[in-house]
């Protein structure tokens, strides 16, 4: 896959508008791990909490479903597409239940909906740079909850 910049202006925490290339293949969450910002271990559980997001199918969609067409032959041993959605979603909501009230707001935003740290900051209502900490601590415990 070929990287694909674009360029944005964005707001920085001091109010000034700054034009930055943006990387349209890169999650904030894989941004911050590839500068040193998560260790290896919250970068994993973010990326199965995101996993999991979109295989319980919690995510916007634009077009239909044909995995599920009526009258479509499954191999032997092929799981239900309901029984693993469910099983994600079960999954996803332990895990997001171990992050607890108050790291989860900032856990959805950046790692299931993409939202970079400084907008989900704004969206919250908090000070700038207190996003990182909190979502590094909401990481910890999701990485406890999948045994990461």
């Amino acid at each position: 896959m070929a990287t694909q910049f674009v360029e944005q202006i964005i707001e920085d925490p001091f109010g000034r508008a700054q034009k930055v290339a943006v990387n349209l293949h890169e999650s904030p969450l894989a941004w911050l791990h590839a500068r040193g910002h998560l260790s290896e271990r919250h970068y994993l559980a973010g990326d199965r909490l995101r996993a999991d997001w979109e295989k319980a199918g919690l995510g916007p969609r634009i077009t239909m479903r044909w995995d599920a067409a009526p009258g479509r032959q499954r191999g032997a041993g092929a799981v239900e597409p309901g029984l693993a959605q469910l099983s994600a979603r079960e999954r996803f909501d332990g895990a997001i239940r171990a992050a607890g009230p108050g790291l989860a707001d900032v856990l959805w935003r950046v790692v299931c909906a993409g939202e970079g740290l400084v907008a989900a900051e704004k969206a919250l209502g908090w000070p700038s740079r207190a996003g990182k900490l909190v979502l590094t601590l909401a990481l910890d415990r999701v990485a406890g909850w999948y045994r990461v």
